[in-house]
């Protein structure tokens, strides 16, 4: 955009609202409209509505209590109006001269007497003033940018810039068939909509110009992640040959049967991994769905192929309880498994490092201690990450690098999660990835059930704790997440375990939190699996990978401050068995609106997708996958619980495009997500 269309102290406030180049101005859009293309009459207007009045000023009044206030009245043919101003200028006071006529818009308020407009936008105008022909654009602002300036700009980059040529429709034909306006039109329209068309949808981003640029914006992502997609398939892998006798050994020495999805998962994945380019699988299942038996026997196949599978966990519990789980199913298979954390000694690493190096370690389950310089694999066929969302880009990256016999083949990648991802979600920010589900939960698995009660019951919970280890379990007490002090949610833990053991003489309260050594963590951990420690006090710590089946009871404090994939994850821990489980929620008085949502899904709901639909619902994309963080680009305009629809359209689409080899998919990449031309330069 050349310079002179702005003064510099502009530019500079525009770059507060995060304008940086022409498309991000034309994609400032409004977040609704007015209507000023009418004018209502005074007799017909009513309370809690948005108008506009054309008036004379019949009088007008300074008070000064309550508080101090300006009040005009207005009045047309029909009847009265007042305009009431807490905050106004000596100079307004004087603008408003007996007899001058204003129009006036602005919600109508019930007052005592007559209806009243408080701080309402109104402008002097002769008889002959015209009115608006196009619903007025209101945007989200800054100081020192007023609606008509920012709408100013707007208009003058219409009239002042050759937007055909800078931002041409790259995939015309497309557009005919999908029914859609072209750019130009459709940013113009936006900006600016003319009165025939319904007001309402634009306010909602209903419009056919709205829905254009939901899905181009869709489109480009889609571009982004699809491309990735595409892009995978061109790398080479060494094809893994399916053993079925393996296989059958393996089930042999289950202690349980699989259940339909857990088989269909892993027929999905040993069809990837006979590939000759990567596996890029996601495996989601809800907690206790049966997700690391299901990695196992695909890890068998690699290792029957006589490659190494690295097996890395988020946290060290994890990678310990994943790792005895795995030493039990393949010690029996004559399969050395290897466990590396950081906490080990160093003559346990060293020794730890030849053994991976050699490939005598054929699986290899770990921490991030995995991704050290001093860790070289001989030739890593295929890795799991379990939680894969605690793992940024560069982690998985450098896992993949480890692999020191052949750089040349890339190994298959397995990605894990117990949080579900709703359908959208995964349609979007996952669609590099192919994607298997397990939704079934192993026979014989209790549904918790979910009570949620004031904090005020606690001594009625006491009994039902008492009552439950009497009769055998354990309990869970988990406390409240204190984001703002680690410090102060520790105090709260420790307080709660000195209260719960005074107060239970026959049960042994333990107590684990993060600070804890690992060692530590350990021994508390298998003393409650092994009963000795019949209540355990914890913080978060246990949201994800402590399997106790004996613990069928759960209180979680303060459950209003927790979100529900966190809350979900928690229950998760509980109902493990074959014995009824409950789970109690306790909160404080005074909940929020959006806290009394949150307790009403988890305590309607124990299905994960369901929560994580509900969650997306609440929160958005960008709060559920954290975005901010990830690098990875945000949506500003497309909503993927609204715009379900055209997501599936886009994603078709995108494919089609990059399948074909489109050289304008670069281009339409980065009007979404780069900056594609900085405001002021010319």
């Amino acid at each position: 955009m050349p310079k002179q269309i702005f003064t510099e102290l502009q530019l500079k406030k525009l770059k507060r609202l995060g304008i940086l180049n022409t498309l991000d101005l034309l994609l400032h859009l409004p977040i609704r409209y007015l209507d000023e293309t009418k004018i209502d009459l005074i007799k017909n207007i009513r309370p809690g509505t948005m108008y506009q009045i054309e008036g004379k000023v019949i009088s007008k009044e300074v008070s000064y209590r309550p508080r101090k206030s300006l009040t005009v009245y207005v009045q047309d043919d029909t009847g009265d109006l007042k305009l009431r101003f807490l905050n106004f200028y000596p100079s307004q006071i004087k603008q408003f001269e007996v007899g001058k006529i204003l129009r006036i818009y602005g919600e109508i308020k019930s007052s005592s007497f007559l209806f009243e407009m408080i701080h309402p936008q109104y402008e002097f105008i002769s008889k002959d003033t015209p009115l608006k022909n196009f619903y007025t654009p209101v945007y989200p602002a800054t100081e020192g940018l007023s609606q008509k300036l920012i709408f100013k700009l707007v208009q003058k980059v219409f009239e002042h810039e050759n937007l055909v040529e800078q931002y041409p429709d790259l995939f015309g034909d497309l557009y005919v068939e999908r029914n859609l306006p072209s750019l130009l039109e459709t940013l113009k329209l936006i900006h600016k909509p003319r009165k025939e068309y319904k007001k309402e949808l634009f306010d909602e981003k209903k419009s056919i110009f709205h829905r254009r640029l939901i899905y181009d914006e869709l489109l480009a992502h889609q571009f982004f992640f699809r491309g990735k997609y595409h892009e995978n398939k061109s790398y080479k892998s060494k094809p893994i040959l399916y053993s079925n006798s393996a296989h059958k050994n393996f089930l042999n020495n289950l202690e349980f049967k699989l259940t339909n999805q857990q088989q269909s998962s892993f027929l999905e994945i040993k069809n990837d991994l006979n590939q000759s380019h990567p596996m890029n699988r996601l495996l989601q299942g809800d907690v206790g769905s049966g997700k690391t038996v299901v990695a196992a026997m695909a890890a068998l196949q690699v290792i029957n192929s006589d490659f190494q599978v690295v097996f890395m966990a988020p946290t060290e519990i994890l990678a310990e309880q994943h790792f005895e789980k795995l030493n039990f199913w393949f010690a029996r298979l004559g399969i050395h498994v290897e466990l590396l954390i950081g906490s080990m000694n160093t003559k346990l690493k060293d020794k730890s490092y030849e053994r991976i190096k050699s490939g005598q370690a054929k699986l290899v389950v770990g921490t991030h201690a995995l991704i050290q310089e001093k860790v070289d694999f001989k030739f890593i066929g295929f890795y799991i990450i379990d939680e894969q969302h605690r793992f940024g880009v560069n982690q998985r990256l450098a896992l993949r690098k480890k692999s020191i016999l052949n750089k040349n083949f890339e190994p298959h990648q397995l990605m894990m999660s117990a949080t579900p991802i709703p359908r959208t979600l995964a349609m979007s920010y996952f669609a590099d990835m192919d994607i298997s589900i397990i939704n079934e939960m192993p026979p014989g698995r209790k549904s918790v059930i979910t009570k949620v009660l004031s904090s005020e019951k606690r001594n009625q919970i006491l009994d039902t704790i008492n009552q439950n280890c009497f009769d055998g379990n354990q309990v869970y007490w988990v406390c409240p997440l204190i984001e703002e002090s680690e410090t102060l949610q520790l105090e709260t833990a420790e307080k709660t375990y000195h209260d719960l053991s005074n107060y239970f003489s026959n049960h042994k309260v333990g107590l684990i939190h993060g600070r804890l050594s690992s060692n530590d963590k350990k021994i508390i951990m298998e003393d409650f699996k092994k009963n000795k420690i019949k209540i355990i006090v914890a913080t978060t710590v246990i949201e994800v990978g402590v399997d106790v089946p004996n613990a069928t009871l759960m209180v979680i404090e303060n459950a209003e401050r927790m979100g529900l994939t966190q809350l979900h994850q928690l229950r998760g821990r509980i109902g493990r068995g074959d014995k009824k489980s409950i789970c109690i929620l306790l909160y404080q008085k005074k909940l929020s609106n959006i806290a009394k949502q949150r307790l009403k899904i988890i305590y309607e709901n124990i299905d994960g997708f369901r929560i994580a639909e509900e969650d997306l619902k609440l929160r958005g994309p960008g709060e559920v996958l954290g975005l901010r963080q990830s690098g990875l680009p945000s949506l500003r305009i497309a909503d993927l619980n609204r715009d379900q629809e055209l997501l599936s359209i886009a994603k078709k689409d995108a494919d089609l495009l990059l399948e074909n080899f489109s050289k304008d998919v670069p281009t339409h990449i980065n009007r979404w997500h780069k900056n594609y031309q900085d405001l002021g330069r010319s």
